[in-house]
């Protein structure tokens, strides 16, 4: 049985890239019964790829039949396309296996147990002064993720710097600047000690990153999607980013990791807005990373129950009750 729903949960404050805000994260729970055990996935529909809440939990309700007749998670790989719907499914059927077998996802996968991480905590796109106020706040932890792209980018990257001078910086432009502004606003990131930069230019007008100088690695995110997406990243990047919601599951997303490392890449692990339900699966895939981005749930007012546990920046895996 497929059971599907929406939710929201509050953000505390606003969470602002350049594309826009938002005040609360919609969410989209899929749940898988064989009457016995039930298996959860979250997933958060990527507007940038025309996803929204109603056409992902339509998706979703539609592969019942399909289930209903057995289909496992490599046949919902050739069923579904990358995304959303398919992340929440995917990350389903794990949880249902682990549930059934009483085991947990790691030992399915044949993964090591997974240990605790440290995960980046997001800087909103603001005025250099309400960033820097935001970076204040938030200096003690190690790592920050700036959300850049739009002009004034140079002057909020050296006050966030100002703000929180120990900390580790990489910065996100969300496909805000343009083969003509990105050497200066590379510069200006390099100056204020960023050590990773994630997709500066439009994913359909980054071919500038072939030829630039940089001293600063760059990373994939609206570029890159799946295994498929890899090759045609080779040259112009040197990490990128994997999200379940793009890659549509866990089982993709490992199979990824492994393709990006053959090809040299850095792996980070990053996360739309969410609640625990969804970031859980990706500490599996961020075991290792050289950048963790998973702080969806430190972001909220408030978390569902049996979330994961942050001490500080420090995330730790989840719980069976929550998942997996």
């Amino acid at each position: 049985m497929v059971n599907v729903r929406r939710e929201s949960f509050p953000i505390a404050g606003t969470f602002a890239i350049s594309r826009g805000a938002k005040t609360q994260a919609e969410v989209v729970v899929a749940e898988l019964s064989d009457g016995t055990h039930t298996g959860r996935g979250e997933c958060v529909p990527y507007a940038r790829y025309g996803e929204t809440i109603d056409g992902v939990a339509a998706a979703i309700a539609a592969m019942a039949p399909a289930f209903a007749m057995g289909l496992d998670r490599s046949g919902l790989a050739a069923t579904m396309p990358a995304g959303a719907a398919r992340n929440a499914l995917d990350c389903a059927l794990w949880d249902l296996e682990a549930k059934r077998t009483g085991k947990r996802v790691f030992q399915l996968a044949s993964l090591p147990t997974p240990k605790p991480l440290v995960t980046a905590y997001t800087i909103s796109i603001g005025t250099p002064d309400a960033m820097a106020e935001a970076a204040q706040r938030a200096a003690h932890r190690p790592l920050l993720k700036v959300k850049l792209g739009a002009a004034g980018d140079q002057e909020r990257i050296a006050a966030v710097r100002r703000a929180a001078p120990n900390a580790e910086l990489i910065a996100d432009a969300n496909e805000g600047w343009t083969p003509e502004n990105l050497d200066a606003n590379l510069r200006a990131c390099a100056a204020a000690g960023v050590t990773l930069v994630e997709q500066p230019l439009p994913a359909s007008d980054d071919a500038a990153l072939a030829t630039s100088v940089r001293a600063i690695p760059v990373c994939a995110d609206e570029s890159v999607h799946d295994r498929a997406s890899l090759k045609s990243l080779v040259g112009k990047y040197d990490a990128v980013n994997i999200k379940l919601d793009k890659t549509g599951g866990l089982t993709e997303a490992l199979a990824m990791a492994e393709s990006a490392r053959a090809l040299n890449f850095s792996i980070m692990v990053g996360c739309m807005v969410a609640t625990s339900l969804a970031i859980a699966p990706a500490i599996l895939v961020a075991q290792g990373a050289r950048v963790v981005d998973l702080d969806g749930p430190l972001l909220l007012a408030r978390d569902r129950p049996d979330g994961l546990r942050y001490d500080g920046s420090t995330l730790y895996p989840p719980d069976a009750a929550l998942w997996g």
